[in-house]
């Protein structure tokens, strides 16, 4: 239609011309009022749906929470509440959308008058170009060529009809249009080099005055001035409080973020020199969130190294405590795998995550929080298993168990993204003040046992 309506339109105005310009001439005067109406209604209603299209955002999150959250809205009475909520944004939605109908419904009206009103002077200046034609048939206008006009003016006004019609489409589509173009011309701000180092061949870390922010406009860093060597091969604990950017230190190795201050370097290079590919197949996290897909557990496995033979898958599962479980699986390793891991408890999803992460054979292991579904023997025997592993693999375990890190080579105790202490065990409980408050508070909980 969009191609169609402005051909017809052309094509119709070129045969009017042709019969005769003195009455064509009437089309020149509607068509600059018809483009200043069009071109006024623009800017007004494309800010309008612009608004609309944002507050569908909300509008999407507050369903999502909803449907995420269903159980606890109602076992808080919450219902009600919610309702209105939603609601309130619907009602948002509706009057921008009314608004905007409203301006849009201009054009209808103006279009109708500009075309009828050029119907009623080619009808006017028509009969009389007529008339004159019978006393010179060289200066005036036949009556079939009056019929014409006619028809070229019906054409027109068909062409004009279905244009609006498609231009309403066009301004609706052009702000959703814009958000799409915006999030496909987004440039990643971690770029690798051209000359960028091609493998990571050692888990030898640095952090050499290390500072990070989220944002330019945060009033204090996340992590700041952090100072530490990681040898290869080394079991490396971390811990801390709720908050205290645990989670955001082990996430600059990786390169999910770039310093804001300072380097992170791998074996004597900064990580900023290593392809993201590269330095991701070698570094491999595992989040506190278990995160599955939808297939078996093969094919969740498998993410970690496509090309991992069953005897690779096995050797994974039997390091990350998660090879019991799964043999009992009447399929084995083709046992299916809801979405989300539905149909898995939370250990054996975090088990199974840990597994996915050492069939990559990474160089680095990052373990964010990922046992804190399991219980006190399986944790340790994970710990025993990960130390057993060949090869110099640099294990960092983030948790709150202080249980958990006792055996580590080193221990790092964050408070609100400071480093306030290094060491082993013994060590921190007689020069960290944190550390041994952290300790004893879980001790006499039950949480530590010596």
């Amino acid at each position: 239609m969009a191609i169609r309506c402005p051909m017809m339109l052309i094509l119709a105005m070129v045969s009017s011309l042709r019969i005769s310009p003195k009455l064509s001439s009437v089309y020149f005067v509607a068509i600059p009022i018809l483009a200043v109406v069009l071109l006024g209604i623009v800017p007004l209603v494309f800010n309008i749906f612009d608004r609309v299209f944002k507050t569908y955002d909300r509008l999407n999150t507050v369903v999502q929470e909803n449907v995420h959250g269903i159980r606890v809205v109602k076992s808080f009475v919450r219902e009600d509440k919610e309702v209105d909520k939603f609601t309130a944004i619907s009602q948002s939605i509706y009057r921008d959308f009314c608004k905007a109908e409203h301006i849009l419904a201009v054009n209808n009206p103006v279009m109708q008058f500009c075309v009828y009103g050029c119907i009623l002077a080619i009808s006017w200046i028509g009969a009389h170009l007529v008339v004159a034609s019978g006393n010179n048939a060289n200066l005036g206008l036949t009556t079939g060529e009056l019929s014409s006009m006619f028809t070229y003016t019906t054409q027109i006004l068909t062409a004009l009809m279905m244009f609006s019609m498609v231009f309403v489409m066009m301004i609706m589509a052009r702000s959703p249009l814009r958000r799409c173009y915006e999030i496909l011309a987004e440039e990643p701000s971690l770029a690798s080099p051209e000359n960028a180092v091609k493998e990571v061949a050692d888990g030898s870390i640095d952090f050499d005055h290390v500072s990070f922010r989220y944002s330019a406009k945060a009033k204090r860093p996340a992590l700041q001035d952090v100072e530490l060597h990681i040898p290869a091969g080394s079991t490396v604990g971390i811990l801390g409080a709720t908050g205290s950017s645990k989670s955001t230190l082990v996430q600059l190795i990786p390169r999910l973020y770039d310093a804001t201050e300072g380097t992170v370097e791998i074996l004597g290079r900064p990580a900023a020199d290593y392809p993201r590919e590269a330095l991701r197949g070698k570094v491999n996290v595992v989040m506190q969130k278990a995160q599955l897909f939808g297939g078996t557990i093969r094919s969740n496995l498998l993410w970690g190294n496509k090309n991992a033979t069953d005897a690779e898958l096995w050797a994974a599962l039997e390091t990350a405590q998660a090879a019991e479980f799964v043999q009992a699986k009447p399929l084995g390793l083709d046992e299916p795998v809801e979405q989300g891991g539905r149909n898995l408890s939370g250990g054996q999803k975090q088990r199974l995550t840990i597994a996915r992460a050492l069939v990559g054979k990474p160089e680095i292991l990052i373990l964010d929080d990922s046992a804190s579904a399991l219980d006190y023997a399986t944790d340790a025997a994970l710990r025993k298993a990960l130390a057993a592993l060949p090869g110099s693999l640099t294990v960092f375990i983030v948790s709150q168990r202080a249980a958990s890190l006792q055996h580590a080579d080193q221990i790092l105790v964050l408070d609100d993204g400071r480093l306030v202490g290094l060491g082993t065990h013994d060590q921190l409980r007689q020069s960290c003040p944190v550390y041994e408050e952290i300790y004893e508070s879980q001790f006499k909980k039950g949480d530590v046992q010596k």
